[in-house]
């Protein structure tokens, strides 16, 4: 039987310490169960922990071998469904997280958390997340997904372009009617890192707020994220980390396509394409909240729009 409507669901305040042996009713979140997922275990333990006396480890495991470029591995914790925020509503997340040792250092595809789309039964496509918290190379970036607009200039392929006022790196993927923005990243990041974001959008206004992303090795980081999606140019993203704001952005954020559903849904834990190795993250101090004051601990507050 599935679960009751909830009339608001953005309106609600969710939060999970990760405290005790199972999430937390409060907190409104569970472990997905698919075949991807069955590489991943997720762990309530005691011994590495942000605040109080708990965290969640969350571990992935090779499952597809690695010449298997179809085929994802993934520990991820979802909202439940009924939880979800409308697409078109913004919302405040809030996490912890600590990468575990060995932080991978290669040029792969690594996620610690997304936001996404409702994708309804028979949809085509295949849709990137509109705002992800990525690693290559061992450092932390962010990136925002939107549908494809033709590009201004020309693309360098296989340079970072380097872009000037009121214009972002971007990736252009119109085969798949969608391009990818790069938005934040480390303070180690180099061109050679950011190749892919190889020509520039004025799609995307951002705000730099003139912090970068903490380091991968650097221990707990706090993020607080605000998301509003707006694939018609109304989109609206705000990230904190440490109590620091890193960027504002602003303009097409997310996608419009066809077949795609209402509402908005976050996910966090390690996914990646098919490896070798184990991969192991912890995450503490989750909350959600349409107010930025639930969520940001010790930073201050945008002005609301």
């Amino acid at each position: 039987m599935s679960a009751p409507a909830v009339a608001d669901p953005g309106s609600i305040v969710l939060s999970d310490g990760f405290e005790g042996t199972d999430f937390a009713d409060s907190g409104g979140l569970y472990y997905r169960e698919n075949y991807e997922q069955t590489a991943g275990t997720a762990e309530f333990q005691k011994e590495v922990k942000r605040t109080g006396n708990g965290a969640l480890k969350l571990s992935i495991k090779p499952l597809c071998g690695a010449t298997n470029d179809g085929c994802s591995e993934r520990a991820e914790v979802w909202e439940k469904t009924e939880l979800r925020v409308p697409y078109d509503q913004g919302v405040w997340y809030g996490f912890a997280v600590r990468f575990g040792e060995p932080i991978p250092q290669d040029d792969h595809r690594y996620l610690i958390a997304q936001w996404k789309r409702e994708i309804d039964p028979g949809a085509e496509g295949d849709f990137s997340p509109f705002l992800a918290l990525r690693l290559r190379n061992g450092k932390l970036f962010a990136t925002i997904e939107t549908n494809y607009l033709a590009p201004g200039g020309d693309a360098a392929n296989g340079t970072a372009a380097s872009c000037g006022d009121g214009t972002v790196p971007v990736w252009f993927r119109p085969e798949t009617n969608q391009m990818r923005a790069l938005i934040a990243t480390e303070a180690d990041w180099t061109p050679e890192d950011g190749r892919m974001f190889s020509a520039c959008t004025p799609a995307l206004q951002i705000v730099d707020h003139g912090n970068k992303l903490p380091a991968a090795d650097s221990g707990w980081i706090d993020f607080a994220i605000y998301t509003k999606p707006g694939p018609d140019g109304t989109g609206h993203v705000e990230i904190f980390a440490n109590g620091k704001p890193i960027v504002t952005v602003k303009g097409h954020i997310g996608h419009a396509d066809k077949g795609l559903g209402k509402n908005q849904y976050f996910k966090f834990g390690p996914y990646r394409a098919a490896h070798t190795t184990e991969w192991t993250l912890y995450y503490d101090d989750f909350r959600r909240s349409p107010n930025c004051a639930d969520v940001l601990a010790g930073g201050d507050c945008p002005a609301p729009e």
